[in-house]
């Protein structure tokens, strides 16, 4: 799924000192919300016959009204898309969750433990290192148009440990992209709100988690 700044959002001004900090605490206590609403969706539609593919459409509608609502100074607005673009997503990913729940149990708290250690590594590093990883973008940007392409191509061709294969790629650019949006947090502001950078990080987890999911999961389908 693309990431939030890739659909040309989060650009900010320089933050310095207290402001850096009361920025990171909001982002972090929204990304830890977010991800509460995700679990609450997957759980809504544990017992679905169906798959929650749909719910993508409304939680990519959040996710740009999100931004639109951040902008034009609209915080309880964009918190309020923030936490119904999370909840979306958790209901749309929820077949993949169950799947992995019901049939190993394990793997789901492997790839969670697994998904904060590795958010934690790759983002204070990015969050602390002096260097400005802006230039990161590009690289990254057809990094995951790449990525996107491979996952389409899987749908038609199988390959040896295909799930495999696709977690360490998840991995590799969203690893990257963990990185580059902590740096840019301590380094720019998001305007009058931290709402979209927190986007941009809670879909970074997310991401991963389902990276972790397939690598941990193993045999499990992704299609």
């Amino acid at each position: 799924m693309p990431t939030y700044e890739q659909l040309g959002f989060g650009q900010g001004a320089a933050l310095t000192g207290d402001r850096a900090k009361a920025v990171f605490g909001q982002v972090m206590g929204l990304v830890a919300v977010s991800v509460g609403f995700t679990a609450l969706g997957a759980y809504i539609l544990r017992n679905a016959q169906t798959g929650g593919l749909i719910f993508f459409i409304p939680a990519f509608a959040c996710m740009w009204g999100l931004n639109i609502a951040a902008q034009r100074g609209r915080e309880q607005l964009a918190v309020g898309l923030l936490f119904g673009m999370a909840l979306f997503m958790g209901m749309a990913i929820s077949s993949v969750v169950v799947y992995y729940a019901k049939t190993n149990p394990a793997v789901v708290y492997q790839a969670a433990g697994a998904t904060a250690l590795f958010t934690a590594a790759l983002g204070s590093w990015g969050y602390a290192t002096r260097r400005d990883l802006s230039s990161w973008q590009r690289p990254l940007f057809w990094a995951l148009l790449a990525l996107i392409g491979f996952g389409l191509v899987l749908f038609f061709v199988t390959i040896p440990a295909e799930n495999v294969v696709w977690g360490l790629l998840v991995l590799v650019v969203f690893g990257g992209l963990v990185a580059f949006d902590f740096n840019r947090l301590a380094r720019t502001g998001q305007y009058q709100s931290a709402v979209p950078i927190a986007a941009a990080i809670f879909l970074d987890v997310l991401n991963i988690f389902l990276a972790f999911l397939a690598i941990f999961g193993g045999g499990g389908s992704r299609r």
